[in-house]
């Protein structure tokens, strides 16, 4: 499992979704120096959000029988259903509040795309 690489795409992906949800509201040229500094929150945010939620099911489970695309097919379905919900319902307890939506919608993405990138590696 080619967690780095996974982990630097990732934080990619949720900085781009985020400020881009963010910068259609509220985003500034002065903003700049926070757009490159977001990166290190976001990186903790998804790395310990990939490597809590994601990454047990696949040393958990995966085997010469069971490798990462049936892994994938079998958990993928529940693991988006059940964060799904748990972001719509914050960002509902939030009030909608536009940076509570790039955050939960970044969470969202990026740990679904991460799924998808796990499961394409290349078998050893």
């Amino acid at each position: 499992m080619n967690l780095s690489s996974n982990l630097g795409k990732s934080t990619l992906l949720a900085s781009a979704v985020f400020w881009g949800i963010l910068g259609s509201k509220v985003l500034q040229i002065t903003f700049m120096p926070f757009v490159l500094l977001s990166f290190i929150p976001i990186f903790i945010c998804v790395a310990s959000s990939v490597i809590v939620s994601i990454c047990p099911i696949f040393w958990l489970t995966e085997r010469e029988s069971f490798n990462k695309k049936r892994i994938f097919k079998a958990y993928f379905p529940y693991y988006a259903i059940v964060v799904f919900g748990i972001c719509v319902l914050a960002i509902i307890d939030n009030s909608f509040s536009i940076l509570a939506i790039a955050f939960f919608s970044s969470a969202f993405i990026s740990t679904c795309q991460s799924w998808v990138w796990f499961a394409k590696e290349e078998q050893p």
